[in-house]
């Protein structure tokens, strides 16, 4: 007994009841949302018991009558044991179909909340997560929550008014019964303990296990280019059959103990059947009860076992349910990002929708949460109707600054910060000490000069002109509805090229998608389509080549009409003429667009207005000469 102690003591101090309190509270703030289908589901449960316990009070009454031989009352009789059951049908009938609807109507809206809280968690946090891990947990800890939700509570109270209604019916028409009714609940709840402990284990290991064949299979069905191309199919689905093997010797090691302890049950509870009707014979050879009272103590038995095993269920059930709330918490509990200044976002974007706006990071300090540092002190800008190149070998960051750009992951130090287009025209020039006599200084600029340690002059005078503050905001997750974004890889959606647009302008016509097309140098091939725009595309963008997939993607980012568009490696499988072609589109439209294309070639650059480097953790301005250089030796 004080090892047993012991061992509970050393469970709480490792916080698992703080953490299963933890986990109560959050499934409770799902719960009380949902407290009139409870109430509901918790009452045709209570009437369909009453219902039941009436029957047996019938079924008695009718043995009786037919034993005592009163043929008067046995059709009477017969007639309402026949309207209870139906009602007891009815009722179980209107109970499961309810409990069906709620459930159903509860999972859509927790899954559906669970999917925007995934959708608004901090991505670099996200990405800590394998994407099958997450849909595990969306999908399949998702239906447990709802499931709980709706049933636990409920089927406690049913189960509590169950057992103690039967209990009391059994001591009020003879209380000899009780005992054999109780016999067998030491064993149970042994097993159950056991059981339980089991349980808590297993649910744990089938989840991550299950999180894992679903990442498996993910990435194999989306890589089966990939794998044909290697002649890897035969190592595929040897490993798909070794993952198969260690979830069955998982199930099965836990349906071995499951078979052991509902053996033991059953044999409990066959015993103390035997041993009710050996008694209730005794007790009806001895006068002291009838058979009809016979007959419903066996009835309340088999009530009262049943409700202690639902009772004593409920407790793997309650497992279940906070081990898939504490997986949904690791995820909706990470950093969230802020949305809250959407408002001031999207009136700052109106104010400069004419004139375009401008980006600016300064002094830009950046570590990955490994440690590795990216940027220190990184310094670029762009303004509207100018391309910004930022080149420079894999890995050195390009993509990583875009990100930062997005505010999809934080700077640790420097600032982001968007200005109206106005304001940035005689605003901040960062130039190179080996470019500033290539390259123009803006005119009207800051009156005053700083030489930093990286070796770039700062003129800075952004606003100050007349005394007047810039119009400016940070860079937030909400000023992303300033930006369209054309990431590496393809980025097309299963459906039609008309549907893939509309998703950034639902309103967009069909005139306005065939300029965009045109713009990205797309309606070439696309109108040469059987069905033009709403020609399907399939999963992954399958039916396009690389490069027309890469076209399709910079259309869609150029109908949106954001004001800076970011192209990351967007036309890397582009030839250099399509890819110069396009470039100049862009510049060339009337539409204040700020452009900044990462790229690894440098054969456009001469079209660009300025390059970065990016290079021992800064943004290194290039002079003409040092572009020329690069181009020739490309």
């Amino acid at each position: 007994m004080k090892e047993r102690l012991a061992f509970y003591w050393g469970r709480i101090r490792a916080g698992r009841l703080k953490e299963f309190i933890e986990q109560t509270k959050w499934i409770y703030s799902y719960a009380r949302r949902y407290w009139l289908p409870m109430v509901f589901y918790t009452a045709l449960g209570l009437t369909g018991t009453v219902v039941s316990l009436l029957s047996s009070l019938v079924s008695r009454d009718l043995v009786d009558i037919i034993t005592g031989h009163e043929t008067g009352l046995v059709v009477q009789t017969f007639c309402m044991m026949i309207g209870l059951n139906i009602g007891n049908t009815i009722v179980s009938m209107i109970s499961n179909y309810a409990s069906e609807w709620i459930s159903m109507k509860v999972d859509a809206e927790i899954k559906s909340e669970i999917f925007e809280k995934i959708l608004v968690t901090d991505w670099e946090s996200l990405t800590n997560y394998h994407t099958g891990d997450l849909l595990t947990r969306w999908s399949s800890d998702a239906s447990q929550i709802s499931s709980g939700v709706l049933s636990f509570i409920p089927n406690a109270i049913i189960y509590v008014f169950r057992f103690f209604s039967a209990f009391a019916m059994v001591i009020y028409y003879d209380w000899t019964f009780a005992v054999f009714a109780f016999l067998g609940m030491p064993v149970s709840l042994l097993l159950s303990r056991r059981l339980m402990r089991r349980m808590v284990n297993n649910n744990k290991r089938s989840a991550a296990m299950g999180a894992k064949m679903s990442g498996f299979n993910q990435e194999a069905f989306s890589n089966i280019q990939t794998i044909k191309a290697f002649g890897l199919i035969s190592m595929y689905v040897q490993h798909l059959k070794d993952l198969q093997k260690e979830y069955i010797d998982m199930k099965l090691d836990f349906q071995r103990m499951s078979v052991w302890t509902s053996l033991l049950l059953t044999t409990v509870g066959l015993v103390v059947s035997y041993a009710s009707y050996g008694w209730g014979i005794y007790r009806v050879w001895s006068g002291a009860i009838s058979y009809g009272t016979m007959t419903m103590f066996l009835s309340l038995s088999g009530t009262l076992t049943g409700a202690l095993s639902n009772l004593t269920s409920l407790v793997p059930s309650a497992i279940t349910l906070t081990t898939s709330a504490g997986r949904l918490m690791d995820i909706v509990e990470m950093p969230r990002e802020d949305y809250s200044n959407a408002p001031e976002v999207q009136d700052f974007m109106n104010r400069n929708r004419t004139e375009g706006i401008s980006l600016y990071a300064e002094h830009i300090r950046y570590a990955y949460q490994n440690g590795t540092l990216v940027f220190e002190n990184a310094t670029f800008y762009a303004r509207p109707h100018e391309i910004v190149a930022l080149v420079g070998p894999s890995g050195e960051g390009k993509t990583t600054m875009l990100r930062l750009v997005l505010a999809l992951m934080p700077v640790k130090e420097g600032s982001l910060t968007l200005y109206g287009g106005g304001a940035a025209a005689a605003g901040t020039e960062l130039v190179s000490e080996e470019a500033a006599g290539n390259r123009p200084v803006s005119e009207g600029t800051a009156e005053t000069e700083s030489v930093s340690a990286e070796g770039h002059v700062l003129q800075d005078s952004i606003g100050k002109m007349d005394g007047e503050m810039p119009d400016c905001i940070p860079m937030t997750p909400a000023a992303r509805m300033i930006f369209s974004y054309v990431p590496q890889g393809n980025t097309m959606f299963s459906g039609t090229i008309a549907g893939n647009m509309r998703n950034v302008k639902e309103d967009a016509t069909d005139e306005e998608i065939v300029e965009a097309l045109k713009m990205a140098c797309a309606w070439d091939f696309v109108e040469k389509l059987p069905d033009g725009i709403y020609s399907e595309i399939k999963e992954r963008g399958g039916g396009f080549s690389e490069g027309q997939a890469q076209r399709l993607s910079i259309a869609r980012a150029l109908l949106r009409k954001s004001p800076i568009l970011l192209l990351d490696e967007a036309t890397s499988a582009l030839d250099v003429a399509t890819e110069r072609k396009l470039l100049r589109n862009i510049m060339s439209d009337e539409y204040p667009r700020t452009c900044i294309v990462t790229t690894h070639r440098p054969t456009v650059l001469t079209i660009c207005d300025r390059v970065y480097a990016i290079r021992n953790r800064k943004c290194e301005v290039l002079g003409t000469e040092e572009v020329e250089r690069m181009i020739k030796d490309f």
